[in-house]
């Protein structure tokens, strides 16, 4: 009888799981404790959009070590089909990428089971295939984002590096990011649980921080 598994949600404990890969066997999280993971599945090796996909993610990948971040692959693909896919990237030029070498873990997941455990597979898109699904998990080992394209479009990289930096900030300042945030903009702080506290806060406006309303305060950033 086939195994079902509940999709994980925002907030909820990433499903563990052993796999084997193009960089060995891992254990997630246990590998992978302290830091922050981008765990990411493609329909098929060999595909054009994929193979666009790993070479912007294979040129990005000291960009997320930067920030801590390591990136995990995934299809339902074998062991040998990502070897033999990611040797022909090493040989392919696009836009400003040639010779990208993939140094992080492509897992192999023939019997489908991790994609299942992390709903990657949406019967309504294919039976047989990973959507292009994005999971990125925080060093507690909790689901923070989940982003989901369809078949046929390719992801944006930088709006997941963008998006791994605001919840970085976020949890690194008790702050939330405005609509279009970039690193060294202006931050929104929490709003107040009072009215006085919130009237104080509007009538003690600083060069720093300043409010639109009583409810919408913002923050000037100092490390741009």
């Amino acid at each position: 009888m086939e195994e079902r598994y509940q999709m994980p949600l925002i907030g909820d404990d990433a499903p563990a799981f052993t796999a084997v890969t193009t960089q060995g066997t891992i254990n997630f999280p246990a590998d992978y404790k302290g830091k922050w993971v981008i765990l990411f599945s493609h329909p098929a090796d060999f595909t054009p959009v994929c193979t666009t996909e790993f070479m912007t993610f294979g040129s990005m990948m000291k960009e997320f070590e930067a920030l801590n971040t390591q990136l995990i692959g995934l299809s339902v693909d074998s062991l040998y089909s990502h070897i033999a896919w990611l040797r022909k990237i090493q040989e392919l030029e696009w836009k400003d990428k040639k010779h990208i070498e993939v140094k992080f873990p492509l897992i192999e997941d023939i019997r489908m089971e991790i994609a299942n455990k992390y709903g990657m597979i949406q019967p309504s898109q294919s039976n047989t295939q990973a959507v292009r699904a994005v999971f990125i998990i925080d060093p507690e080992a909790k689901i923070r984002a989940i982003l989901y394209y369809p078949l046929s479009t390719g992801r944006n990289f930088a709006e997941i590096k963008r998006l791994v930096l605001a919840l970085q900030k976020a949890d690194k300042d008790a702050i939330a990011t405005p609509a279009d945030w970039q690193p060294g903009d202006d931050v929104i702080v929490p709003t107040a649980g009072s009215c006085g506290v919130a009237k104080e806060r509007m009538d003690n406006q600083t060069e720093d921080q300043y409010c639109l309303d009583w409810f919408m305060c913002f923050r000037k950033d100092k490390k741009k």
